[in-house]
């Protein structure tokens, strides 16, 4: 056990025992017979538990108990109680104790009772540290200046100060995450918690005490009260990501919560108030799977107040010199290589590629490609073999399908006209995918959506 323990009893020989029993077990132990000696210990010393009693002359534990949340500390406060006693202490743990022992206190369940108590001190100090480091460094971007991604965040940024529920649409690989957390950032309740739960990734047998939460005793194994996800999100942003996997009863308890603003945990007796911002996302057609009854229609529509389709990259091929280099960036600082950039075969090959994997694929290509180069840029031979051979495979394709088509022109034509005619045949023979029209003239992507934006001019 290790941690500090603030025992809290008007009786010298509950201290004496109990002192000896939690300094037997490794913790440090320190002693005060007052509410009030406790409080003046706390402001002094930092505490991971207290352990006080109930009953008590002067101020009570209950009372400590508020002072110690009006604090505002990360401290664990279990109370001790005798029998006739324990409603009031149950009635304690609604202000926020942790847990309670019945008198005369067993040495396994007091050192039990005691090290989990201690445990989520931890968490809740890893927690808070974790978030002031997030805090203070820069968030991850959203790296990309393409027209379809700058129509994306503008609506993220118009929903963001909303609490309106948001449902993020697109496939694997697409950031579905970041900008999640991109709506909470921008929010009112950026302040508050961020609290993200994979579905899919989650045991169905587990998921809904994942979600809810469970009282001690609801099931076997529940040893002690646990807050759900959606509880954790209280004043801040739940993400609920590949929401199309939730079953039947799951997704019943979800729409109770987004209708009344209230869960009940497994082996709960009552309603609990919870206020957050539920942000939805899935890679699935939700809509086709209402039509199926595998997703309720009224979940759907709950979920679906404001809906933002996320684009795949290869939709926004103008993006992927930005992406790569912001990737080189990450990885090249982090594995301590020199690497500035890409060479114009290997920024040839990424542009030619389909991207199934999306910016996902992408970083981990660009990672792999960081590791493996010998050089101070990264070459087509440092790419995954499907980047490479794909690119050039689709392209290849391509140009024998086009092969033998000719383009007349006037004498005279500026040189301008004959790109754009050029570059717009090209569009018109590819079916208008850039990405591929591009390898095909031996330019890039982004000079010919250029081209195409000044014509516009």
């Amino acid at each position: 056990m290790q941690g500090t323990v603030l025992v809290v009893d008007d009786e010298q020989a509950n201290l004496d025992s109990i002192s000896v029993v939690l300094t037997g077990d490794g913790a440090n132990v320190l002693r005060a017979k007052t509410g009030a000696e406790a409080l003046s210990t706390l402001r002094s010393e930092r505490v991971s538990v207290v352990l006080t009693d109930l009953m008590m002359p002067g101020m009570s534990g209950q009372e400590l108990l508020r002072a110690v949340r009006a604090i505002g500390s990360d401290t664990q406060v279990v109370l001790m109680t005798a029998y006739g006693t324990v409603e009031a202490a149950v009635a304690a743990m609604k202000d926020g104790a942790y847990d309670f022992l019945v008198k005369p206190l067993k040495k396994q369940a007091l050192l039990k009772t005691v090290s989990q108590a201690m445990e989520k001190h931890r968490l809740l100090q890893e927690n808070k540290q974790l978030r002031a480091r997030l805090a203070g460094a820069q968030q991850q971007p959203i790296v990309g200046q393409s027209p379809s991604l700058r129509a994306t965040l503008d609506i993220i940024r118009q929903a963001a100060p909303s609490s309106a529920t948001v449902l993020l649409l697109g496939e694997s690989g697409t950031g579905k995450e970041l900008f999640a957390r991109a709506l909470h950032e921008h929010s009112p309740r950026s302040a508050g918690p961020f609290v993200p739960i994979n579905c899919a990734a989650i045991p169905e047998s587990i998921l809904e005490s994942e979600l809810f939460g469970y009282e001690r005793g609801a099931f076997t194994g529940a040893v002690q009260r646990k807050e759900g996800r959606i509880e954790r999100a209280q004043a801040g942003t739940l993400f609920l990501d590949e929401v199309g996997e939730l079953t039947p009863s799951v997704q019943v308890k979800l729409l109770r919560f987004l209708q009344e603003g209230e869960i009940e945990r497994l082996g709960g007796a009552g309603a609990i108030k919870v206020e957050c911002r539920v942000v939805a996302a899935t890679n699935q057609d939700l809509s086709a799977r209402v039509r199926e009854n595998k997703f309720r229609e009224d979940l759907f529509y709950r979920l679906n107040v404001i809906q933002v389709v996320l684009p795949p990259l290869r939709d926004r091929p103008e993006d992927i010199p930005l992406l790569a280099d912001h990737f080189i960036a990450r990885y090249a600082a982090k594995n301590g290589k020199p690497i500035r950039g890409l060479t114009q075969a290997a920024l040839g090959a990424m542009e030619a590629y389909p991207w199934p994997g999306n910016v996902r694929e992408l970083e981990h290509a660009i990672e792999r490609a960081v590791v493996l180069s010998h050089g101070a840029e990264i070459d087509a031979g440092d790419l995954p073999e499907s980047v490479r051979t794909g690119g050039a495979a689709r392209t290849a394709g391509l140009s024998g399908a086009v092969e033998g088509r000719t383009l007349t022109v006037p004498l005279g034509t500026p040189m301008e006209e004959i790109e754009l005619r050029v570059i717009r045949e090209t569009l018109r023979q590819t079916k208008g995918d850039k990405n591929l029209a591009a390898q095909l003239l031996g330019i890039a992507a982004r000079t010919i959506y250029r081209k195409l934006d000044r014509e516009k001019e």
